[in-house]
């Protein structure tokens, strides 16, 4: 099922603040695009345009979904989400005094999942055992690195094609981050989705990615068309990996 997203010439901001300046990306269906970027740059702003949770105050977005293409700046967060998008925010923005299943269910709304609610809930307590186990539990109750499992999975429930991931390395351990971004990858392959993530995390992030964009103060300043090249550039040497 074809799904791309294409992003051109994107501003955005909040007030006097400009967060995005000209910011062009694109995504094609069934790749895994890392937006790299520390924190303050943009990464946050450019997925909630893409939500339509921000909206731009100059540029296009348009997503492709078997071939019609859809202009996402005039569209609603729902009829953004009822095309099949889905986001994992960061800090995980869950519903503390609800329970994990609660939460889950939470992410079927969009009616497209709602026949798929028993396959999808199924497939999240596969995918991650402890939400099984801790199905009644209040989320706010739970680690990070559960909180976060329970963000990716209720994502999951809404039957994404396109998931967008932002930040989901953000208070985990090491450990716990690579667990996570190495589920994200597996994820990605058995649903087949479409995965557009930004992270901070350089080494990371690259372990799943097919290419990537490193943002600098709202501006797009490398576009790799893979992780060799990535690696090689004089910017991500800098910021990254401890080059002059």
């Amino acid at each position: 099922m074809a799904l791309s997203l294409t992003i051109e010439g994107l501003d955005a901001g909040y007030g006097a603040v400009k967060a995005l300046r000209g910011v062009t990306l694109d995504v094609k269906a069934g790749e895994t695009v890392a937006l790299l970027g520390t924190n303050g740059n943009g990464k946050s702003t450019l997925m909630k345009c893409i939500m339509g949770l921000v909206r731009p105050r100059s540029g296009r977005m348009s997503l492709v979904v078997d071939g019609r293409s859809h202009d996402l700046t005039r569209l609603s967060t729902e009829e953004i989400v009822d095309l099949g998008v889905a986001l994992v925010p960061e800090g995980r923005r869950l519903f503390p005094k609800l329970t994990v299943k609660e939460n889950l269910m939470l992410g079927a709304f969009r009616m497209a999942a709602r026949s798929a609610i028993g396959r999808n809930l199924a497939h999240a307590f596969e995918t991650f055992p402890v939400l099984k186990e801790r199905e009644n539990q209040l989320a706010g109750t739970m680690s990070g690195g559960q909180q976060q499992m329970l963000a990716i999975a209720r994502a999951l429930m809404s039957s994404p094609r396109l998931l967008l991931v932002d930040e989901p390395s953000v208070g985990l351990s090491p450990l716990l981050v690579s667990q996570t971004i190495s589920k994200i990858g597996e994820l990605k392959r058995s649903f087949g989705l479409t995965v557009l993530m930004a992270e901070q995390n350089f080494n990371q992030a690259i372990r799943i990615a097919d290419r990537g964009y490193i943002i600098v103060h709202g501006e797009i300043a490398v576009v790799a068309s893979s992780v060799d090249e990535l690696k090689s550039n004089d910017i991500v040497k800098r910021l990254y990996l401890g080059g002059g």
